[in-house]
């Protein structure tokens, strides 16, 4: 990716002047100085501009700017569209509720988008499909969520012209707000993605939810990254998150606090959801799980890290069934929330649950299992824990998610791992979801031919022939 360029800024002020005899030549010199000063502050104001509103030019492969996450242009609207929206976010169920999902084509967000349509709820999903991993996957997910009934807007979350308009076609009784720029080691290379989806993104959501009527109620994703340095486990949602390891870490941080102002101020009833490294069937392709099982495959070695002295590196796999499985019963007991045209009318639900699997394992135990299941050996590279953000453990106390929430995984990492594999293989059994990775690898325009004819088989279906193509592999997010 390539660098912006900068220039040498000139000083905050003309600096000190000798005072002349004649007043003609200091209002000269006045002058002159203060041209300078205005032409270099268009200039700076010029290169922020450029900074956040366009991506720097690169030679590189990687997807590196924000224009295509913010300054992209979207067609929605009109009486077709809108038709469209009503139909997805009817609700067919006696109790059901009607739910904007954001960030509807990722992971998460499809898992979570089909179990409510599932069981009868409305849902609306809106995702803007940029390119940290190759649009492609997100692409089959959608077809495969059209099939069940539900409509992908394709969107940003800082259009707030577009979430306004969502909410005036559809009263939504609730928001799962599941749109993020994921990856740790990603915000090294582009961290103005992270500040515009996690942290703008979550306040223009939030704007336009305080302005809703009604308002909705409103589940969102933190992180479990917000631990950052703590030694202390298991992680307690009472336990100090004020040491973020990475800028991730930092912009779920940030959303915490914002939620937190949000709720005292307007009213909106907030719950954070502190997920703990999410694995399975169409999961995310910078995971440690996903391209350690491609490489094994492929028989290329793979990078393991380790702590100092040799310490373990572990990860609370939570397998994204149990995550499901959360996410809607934060929905089902969420409390509306208390104001009207912006306005607090009194006190509203605040809350935040870890969501983990309670046992960590170790990065080498995750291997193994791989092995056994792929039936093929890894080629181990052992490395040193590099500091870019990843930490050496997670570990989540879901004490207050069972409480409160009724939250119980059920789901432990060879089980979960099992499931994963059996869906790389589902649909061209000893031909890998991989060999189809290598032979499509550049033919998005196949993709799309094959998207629209290909049978998908509820969760056991292939991907077709999705095109991956990974930014940077990411080892470990919590």
């Amino acid at each position: 990716m390539s660098q912006m360029k900068h220039i040498d800024s000139a000083p905050s002020t003309p600096g000190k002047f000798k005072m002349e005899k004649s007043s003609y030549i200091h209002r000269l010199r006045w002058h002159s100085s203060l041209a300078k000063l205005t032409f270099w502050s268009f200039v700076f104001l010029g290169l922020i501009l450029v900074f956040f509103f366009r991506s720097p030019s690169s030679s590189s492969p990687l997807p590196s700017d924000l224009s295509r996450r913010s300054l992209r242009t979207y067609s929605w609207g009109g009486p077709a569209w809108e038709k469209r929206v009503r139909s997805s976010a009817r609700v067919r169920s006696r109790n059901g509720i009607s739910v904007l999902v954001t960030g509807a084509a990722g992971f998460v967000g499809t898992h979570v988008s089909a179990a409510l349509k599932r069981r009868g709820d409305g849902v609306l999903g809106l995702d803007n499909f940029n390119d940290y991993y190759d649009p492609s996957l997100k692409r089959a997910r959608q077809a495969l969520l059209e099939r069940t009934g539900v409509f992908i807007v394709e969107g940003d979350i800082n259009d707030m012209a577009l979430l306004r308009k969502l909410f005036e076609v559809v009263a939504f009784t609730h928001v799962m707000h599941l749109a993020a720029q994921a990856g740790v080691r990603y915000a090294m290379e582009n961290p103005s993605s992270y500040v515009h989806s996690n942290i703008a993104g979550l306040v223009s959501l939030l704007e336009v939810c305080k302005s809703a009527n009604p308002q909705p109620a409103i589940a969102w994703a933190s992180s479990s990254s917000v631990y950052g340095l703590n030694t202390k486990v298991p992680f307690s949602e009472r336990d100090r998150t004020d040491q973020p390891a990475s800028l991730y870490a930092a912009t779920k941080k940030a959303g915490e606090e914002i939620a937190h102002t949000y709720n005292h101020i307007y009213g909106l009833s907030l719950t954070g959801l502190r997920f703990f490294t999410v694995y399975g069937p169409w999961g995310r392709p910078d995971m440690a799980y996903f391209f350690f099982t491609r490489d094994i495959l492929k028989g290329k070695s793979i990078s393991i890290f380790e702590a100092a002295n040799h310490g373990t590196v572990a990860r609370d796999f939570t397998y994204i069934d149990d995550i499901v499985k959360g996410c809607l019963a934060a929905l089902d007991t969420a409390e509306k929330s208390t104001g009207t045209g912006g306005k607090k009318k009194g006190p509203a639900q605040l809350r935040v649950f870890n969501l983990g699997n309670t046992s960590p394992v170790p990065v080498t135990d995750l291997v193994s299992i791989l092995e056994r299941l792929l039936k093929v050996k890894a080629k181990r590279n052992i490395m040193k824990l590099p500091r870019n953000g990843d930490v050496q453990f997670t570990h989540a106390n879901i004490s207050s998610a069972q409480r409160e929430l009724g939250y119980k995984p059920t789901t432990d990492l060879q089980t979960g791992l099992k499931k994963f594999v059996r869906w790389i293989f589902a649909s061209h059994g000893e031909r890998s979801f991989f060999d189809w990775w290598t032979l499509f690898a550049g033919h998005s325009e196949l993709y799309q031919k094959k998207s629209r004819t290909i049978h998908y088989n509820s969760w056991k279906c292939f991907t077709g022939c999705a095109v991956i193509k990974v930014s940077k592999p990411t080892m470990f997010e919590a």
